[in-house]
């Protein structure tokens, strides 16, 4: 089965990565859809406790990912060996990133508003192995012929140059195109050309004394930003669920 979707349907070698990828999507939304049941206190799932600490499931995640980490360097790129080290990474990296906020802020904020970082990486990591799946390299070298492949004075300066526009992206304050551009060097381009984000580094350097391109950064900002939220935010409310309303604050009397 394996051998017939590498020889009709996906390029050679790249069969544990389209397992990887279908394991990492599918355990996230699962875990996805049974924490929602938990949260809203439906069907027989529960919060697995050990003495009374709760035990988050990025602990197995972590478990699973090495596992599949190492049983992947262990073994060759095909066969079944191989087909079960990307299941059991695809799963476990799945669980650890649905809870990257946790990680990030050291706190359990699952279902709070920064907890919808997780579902960003997610999405981004999920996009960025389609890519690479798709049959994008990093840093454009896919883009180059054999000849300039043979050159490593060609391919080492491609990789300086795109790596150098992905630096100059996030230096502007644009994590996400940054990271795409690592993989589609145009995206790296347009972000070069673009405006920066206010407060960015480039934006406080270069635009401190250039009063109109700091308005107009500003300006954009604030339109791209009341464009995408809400679509964004929707988005991430149907697949992760409504994080949990933050309390209101009342001033107390001194």
């Amino acid at each position: 089965m394996g051998h017939w979707l590498e020889r009709n349907i996906i390029e050679p070698g790249k069969l544990p990565l389209l397992l990887a990828l279908a394991a990492f999507v599918l355990t996230f939304l699962i875990t996805r859809v049974i924490t929602r049941l938990i949260r809203a206190g439906k069907g027989p799932f529960g919060n697995v406790k050990a003495g009374g600490l709760h035990i988050h499931h990025v602990v197995p995640g972590v478990v699973l990912t090495v596992v599949g980490g190492f049983g992947a360097v262990a073994s060759d790129r095909h066969g079944f060996g191989s087909a079960v080290c990307a299941v059991l990474f695809g799963m476990g990296a799945g669980l650890v990133l649905d809870e990257f906020a946790l990680i990030l802020h050291l706190d359990d904020v699952y279902w709070t508003e920064q907890g919808r970082k997780s579902v960003e990486v997610v999405v981004l990591t999920a996009a960025l192995v389609g890519l690479l799946l798709a049959g994008f390299s990093p840093f454009g070298v896919n883009d180059m012929s054999q000849g300039e492949l043979n050159d490593r004075g060609g391919v080492i300066s491609t990789i300086v140059v795109n790596f150098l526009f992905a630096l100059v992206v996030l230096v502007k304050g644009k994590p996400r195109m940054a990271i795409f551009s690592v993989i589609v060097p145009l995206v790296g381009l347009i972000g070069l050309i673009r405006l920066a984000r206010p407060g960015s580094p480039w934006a406080r350097r270069f635009y401190r004394r250039r009063p109109r391109a700091r308005a107009k950064a500003v300006l954009r900002a604030y339109h791209r930003d009341r464009r995408w939220s809400g679509p964004r935010r929707r988005l991430q409310d149907w697949i992760a669920g409504k994080p949990d309303p933050e309390p209101t604050r009342t001033l107390g009397h001194r």
